[in-house]
This record gives structure tokens, sequence and C-alpha cells, in this order.
């Protein structure tokens, strides 16, 4: 039977227009085919970088192509990563580009998103604009609540741990330790002392819930990257994702909303250790948006409900995993450097009054110095910095999309809107022109004054909070609950490693020890 010559010539040019449209034109003709590609794939199909991400190799992989190829390169037809400050990371974070759909795809909860995950940046600054200023170092620095949570959880909780491992020579596992204390640290900040958790002193209860909250970290690649995959496998009940991960979900959903049901029982609370600082600064700030008719609502009081308890486990989960993380590896570092131990602690001796932990229960706990004092030291910074530089716990992508009409970007003009663009903190701290020899910890980088513009330039490129307007909230936080663990810990006792297998860091976003553990021995130190 003889095909219509009209018919072929149809054909002939839907597969032309196929050629073109998914080969030509991006290997040839747009304006990304003049960047560099990681893979000899990206321009035609995102399948390589896909694959690369979903076999949990993102961070290294990139960081490789970036070493090759240079500050741009191009992995999937329409994204690309920069490894660059100028025309970088100043230009896509600090020039607020919007984020990716990604954030939402996985870091949402209750059916609503937090300011982290919120993709365009009015949103993002109405919500910011709530929240900033009980986030600052100011009001951190001088908050009696603060000073009240810093020594229940400090003195009271976590160095009555460590000084019975120190009397009965019993090795500690750090990195479970650390997610306890920085769980605690944050939780009572978010929803007050009296209704923030006790993980430090509860191991059954930290270890369950925290089994819950990790388990389904190997999961989020198929929300992030292929979210019409998990559609489609619903769809026709495939059981991409398991069961078990919608049942955590469910146990930690109810968990969060806990805390915040409680939280509101004592939103009117000023007491010290009970106000829920966090959660009362939302809570009000929105109520101050919402229109007095709203107020009687209960379809709008449980939006209002399901938005607070969204942002507030974002802040609890996000907060406590990163400072936990961070710590972990301080320990491991610091652990195997008995000298800069010593120098650590002469340092914390200058402290009024410094943090001398008893030796017997019977006597009385020391007070601690202020936040100022502990931050105003310079080796404890060194320390942290050098620790956050080579280990960020976010050392991954933070997508961001490209704005209409076009943009410039390493070098490289006409840059189309709507392209996927990354940076990640794992390249840019592993420069080996600002960092020298980067992948040793070495915190005194941080503390050589001979040369301000070096040390200017380290700063710049250092980015484990993220730049720009949507820079890390809770940074302040997180380092005041760091700096007050450590100085705590080292004016009392000295550490040694007992066990440090596969502390590698994972490949992923947010990182741990792929062993996830690190046992520690502590010992009083010398008088």
């Amino acid at each position: 039977m003889a095909v219509s010559p009209v018919l072929m010539i149809t054909a002939a040019l839907a597969v032309l227009l196929v050629v073109y449209t998914y080969v030509i034109r991006p290997v040839f003709l747009s304006p990304l085919s003049k960047i560099p590609n990681a893979h000899w794939s990206a321009p035609i199909s995102p399948v390589w970088i896909l694959w690369v991400r979903f076999k949990s190799r993102n961070n290294r992989t990139i960081h490789a192509a970036h070493e090759r190829l240079g500050p741009i390169i191009r992995l999937g037809p329409s994204e690309i990563s920069i490894n660059c400050v100028d025309e970088g990371i100043k230009t896509v974070y600090t020039g607020g580009f919007e984020k990716h759909e990604w954030y939402p795809r996985v870091f949402g909860s209750f059916g609503t998103v937090s300011m982290f995950t919120m993709t365009d940046s009015k949103s993002h600054s109405s919500r910011k604009r709530m929240l900033s200023n009980i986030y600052s170092k100011s009001v951190l620095q001088s908050s009696a609540q603060m000073r009240v949570i810093s020594h229940t959880i400090i003195v009271d909780r976590l160095l009555p741990i460590l000084r019975e491992a120190a009397v009965s020579q019993s090795p500690i596992d750090m990195h479970d330790l650390d997610q306890g204390l920085t769980m605690d640290f944050v939780s009572a900040y978010l929803f007050g002392l009296k209704n923030g958790t006790n993980f430090l002193q509860n191991n059954s209860y930290r270890q369950t819930m925290l089994h819950l909250y990790q388990s389904r970290k190997p999961f989020e690649f198929y929300h992030q990257e292929v979210p019409d995959l998990v559609s489609w496998a619903r769809y026709l009940r495939i059981p991409l994702i398991p069961k078990w991960c919608d049942d955590a979900n469910t146990v930690l959903d109810a968990w969060g909303l806990g805390l915040c049901d409680k939280a509101e029982d004592d939103v009117a609370s000023s007491e010290l250790g009970v106000e829920p600082v966090v959660y009362k600064q939302l809570k009000q700030a929105i109520l101050k948006k919402q229109a007095p008719e709203k107020e009687t609502d209960l379809g709008a009081r449980e939006k209002e409900r399901l938005e607070i308890a969204c942002e507030m486990y974002d802040h609890l989960t996000a907060g406590h995993e990163t400072s936990a993380v961070a710590l972990t590896y301080l320990f491991w570092e610091l652990s195997k450097d008995a000298d800069l131990q010593k120098e650590l602690r002469k340092e914390l001796l200058t402290l009024e009054p410094a943090i001398i932990f008893p030796r017997s229960s019977s006597t009385a706990s020391p007070q601690l110095p202020s936040a100022k004092s502990i931050d105003g030291l310079p080796i404890l910074e060194a320390i942290i910095t050098e620790t956050l530089r080579l280990h960020a716990p976010i050392p991954g992508i933070q997508p961001r999309v490209t704005p209409y009409p076009s943009c410039q970007l390493a070098g490289y003009s006409d840059i189309p809107p709507n392209t996927r663009v990354n940076a990640q903190a794992w390249s840019l701290h592993r420069n080996p022109d600002v960092f020298p020899s980067p992948e040793t910890w070495q915190p005194k980088r941080w503390m050589d004054t001979t040369d301000p513009v070096k040390l200017e330039e380290m700063k710049r490129w250092f980015w484990a909070f993220g730049s720009g307007g949507r820079m890390c909230v809770g940074s302040n936080l997180a380092l005041q609950e760091m700096k007050l663990a450590v100085a705590s810990i080292y004016t009392n006792f000295t550490t040694t490693i007992v066990s440090d297998d596969h502390m590698e860091e994972i490949d992923a976003y947010t990182v741990k020890p792929r062993g996830e553990k690190l046992v520690l021995q502590f010992n009083w130190a010398a008088n």
C-alpha cells in the first residue's frame, strides 16, 4: 500500500523538529552550548546527572567537573553549576534569583511551605521580617531566656553526662549525643524550655525519634529530582517509596504539631524557661497581618496552625541536624590534636567566670560566662570556622532559577531564563587558590593576620550558611550553641578517639558521617 507523500513529508518534518529541538538547538545553538559540559550527554538529556544523584555522588562529581572545566559547567539541558564568587554566588544569591521548585518538593510539610521552602522572594521576605530579629546576634547574646536554656542544657544535662563518662572511663558516642544536645537547644528556644525536648537525658526516646527522622533520607531524591515519577508510581501503585516512610512522616508530623500545641498553651507567658520565644514571635506577627474577621474562622485558624507548625518543624529539624554534624566533626578533628586542645583550654580559662565543672556532684555547679565573651575568643572562633569550611553540614547544591530575560554568569552572557543554576559549599570551600591544602583541617589559617587581603578573600568564599537575603536565618543561634558546648567541654575535659570508623561524609544535600558514630573517651583536663 503506497504511503501518501503528504504523510511522508509530515513525518519527516516531525522527525526534523524533534532532532532540532532536542539535539541541534541544545548542542549547537543554545546560549548554554558555549558552557563546558560536565558529561557529553548534558546538552541533550538530564539522565546522567539524575543517575549521579540517585547514586549519591552529586557533590564529589560536580566538584571534579569544576576542577577539570572551570567555574561554570553544564549539568543538563537546562541546568548549570557555578563555582566562583564574582559573577557566581554574588550574582545568583545576593542578586536575588528565585528558588527552584526543588525546595518545597521535599522540605515542605503540613500541606504548606516554610520560609526556607518559599520559592518567591516576596513571600520569603515577608516571613523573614517576622523572625529575623529574634535570631539576631544581639538579641540571642542578651536573651534572658537563652541564659536559662543554656544553663539547663549545658550545666544540668550535658556536663553531668560527661563527668560520669570521665569518672567511669566509659566511652561515649558523641554523634548520637550531639544530636540530642542540639535538638534540646533548638526546641527550647522555639517552644520554651518547659515544652522542648530532653533528648540528652532520654536516650531511648532520642534514638527512636532520630531513627524515624533519618530513615526517610535515602528517598528524598525521588521528590527532589523526579517528582513526576513519584506521582506515576503512586497512580500505578508501585512501591517506589516504602510505606514505612509515610508512617514515619505521620509520627513526626504528630510530634511537631504536639510541640506547637504545647507552646500554644504557654504563648501568653513571659516566664523564664516557659516562654516559647520563636513560636510566640511568629504567632503574633501572623495575627497582626490577619484580617479581624478571620480570627473566629475555624478554617483560617487551622490554616494558621499548620503554617506555624510547618515553620517551626523546619527550624527544629534543620537546626538540630546541621549543628550536630558540625559538632561531631569538630570533636573528631580536635580529638586528634592534643596540643590544640591545650591551647584552646588556656584561652577558655580566661573567661569570667570560667566554666569549671565540679568533679563531684556534691559541689555547686558553675555559672556561665556571657555569650558575648565566648563569641570573642579567637582560637575557638577559628576552630568553629574551619570545621564549617571543611565539614560544612550542608555542602550540597542550592538550586535557583535564572531571571527573565537573561543574565551573565562566570563570563558567559545571554544565559536564558528558567535555567536551573546551582552552587555548592563543597566546591567553594575546596578552592586551593583561596584555601591552600583545602582537604586539611587547619584552624589557624583563620588567625593569620599578616595578610588581611587573603583573610578577607577566604571570608568571601566561606559559604557554610549561604549568602544574601536567603542565607540561614538561624546561623547566630547555631554558632552560639556550638561555641558554648565546645567551651564547656574543653574547659573541663580532654578527648581522645576510641572509634572513628567511616567518618567520611555521605554525599548528600545535608551530610553526616557514613558510619553515623564517633566514639570518644573523656578525661579530666589537667589543673
